[in-house]
């Protein structure tokens, strides 16, 4: 039984396939629209979710399942005290797969361990976000026509941003990748980002603090918010929430096939006169979510449609996730 605890689960190759699928699956919604009949998917959200949560649930009832779950830790028997463990046991009598956000990071995996039905991880703390991952790379994909050669700049809260930590993980798999990481000092990359990922497969990376030294270089610009919730205290994240606010006016700096991206929510870091700009692809990237949140359901489920898409070394990237 196969589990997708991080992007690194899968190979470029099964990557690549999935993209293709779910470009399929956009292009001819009909042909997907009962595949996983008399299917469940059971989403587990420990914390607060829009985008992940419905585009899980739209995924699956774009498939012809049904949808389960919980949408806060007060509303399922956590409130109660029950482990993660003994609550993926239950869920697994009732649902065919699960989806869980958790904001204690590795409890995606501890669900794994013990569950008798594949476990997507929905987010785990500041560690990873595999499925918003899979949603950029799509969306990249799409709209660039490739994933390599390309200068990506990261902006924003990447310390404790989730989606950046994965993507950078992801993205360092193709060639000629260079990234521009964009924060303040206090915001930065962790270390073993930098130096277990970023360093150690000698991809070229510059830090900077200003985004307007950035933005003519970029092919992609990656937004992020300032998380509230990841802060010890309210004093420092009102220092930093503002830091960068991405406006018309910065635009005119970037190339005219920039792409930006943002996995949402925003704040106030991209202000809503750039929305109307072509190279403003954020809400693209939502759908593109569903799309690959399709394919990825299909594939763990082993729907025959889904089997061409992942092969027998669909572990050889990353962790061992079979129990």
């Amino acid at each position: 039984m196969r589990h997708c605890m991080s992007p690194m689960d899968f190979t470029v190759e099964e990557l690549d396939r999935m993209m293709d699928l779910a470009s399929d699956i956009e292009k001819n919604p009909d042909r997907y629209s009962h595949v996983c009949d008399g299917k469940k998917i059971a989403t587990l959200f420990y914390e607060p979710s829009t985008r992940t949560r419905l585009s899980f649930e739209t995924a699956m009832l774009n498939l012809g399942g049904k949808v389960i779950g919980f949408s806060s830790a007060s509303s399922s028997s956590a409130s109660k005290g029950e482990s993660v463990a003994d609550t993926i046991r239950v869920i697994s009598c009732f649902a065919d797969i699960a989806a869980i956000r958790h904001p204690k990071e590795g409890a995606p995996y501890v669900a794994s361990v013990h569950s008798t039905i594949p476990v997507i991880n929905a987010g785990d703390g500041g560690h990873q976000h595999p499925t918003q991952t899979l949603t950029d790379l799509t969306t990249i994909r799409s709209i660039k026509g490739r994933l390599d050669g390309l200068t990506i700049g990261l902006c924003g809260d990447l310390k404790f941003g989730r989606t950046v930590h994965s993507l950078i993980s992801a993205l360092v798999r193709y060639p000629g990748i260079r990234f521009i990481l964009i924060s303040p000092e206090e915001l930065r990359i962790p270390d073993y980002v930098r130096e277990d990922v970023l360093k150690k497969n000698n991809v070229p990376f510059e830090e900077v603090i200003r985004l307007e030294d950035a933005m003519p270089q970029l092919d992609v610009l990656y937004m992020t918010r300032v998380q509230r919730e990841r802060f010890f205290n309210e004093e420092d994240y009102v220092r930093m929430k503002d830091f960068y606010i991405l406006d018309a006016e910065k635009m005119k700096l970037a190339k005219e096939d920039c792409t930006i991206l943002h996995p949402l929510p925003r704040v106030n870091e991209i202000s809503v006169d750039v929305d109307n700009d072509p190279r403003a692809c954020y809400f693209r990237q939502v759908q593109y979510g569903v799309y690959i949140r399709m394919a990825l359901i299909m594939a763990l489920l082993d729907i025959p449609e889904g089997k061409p898409f992942l092969g027998d070394d669909f572990q050889k990237g990353g962790m061992n996730h079979e129990v």
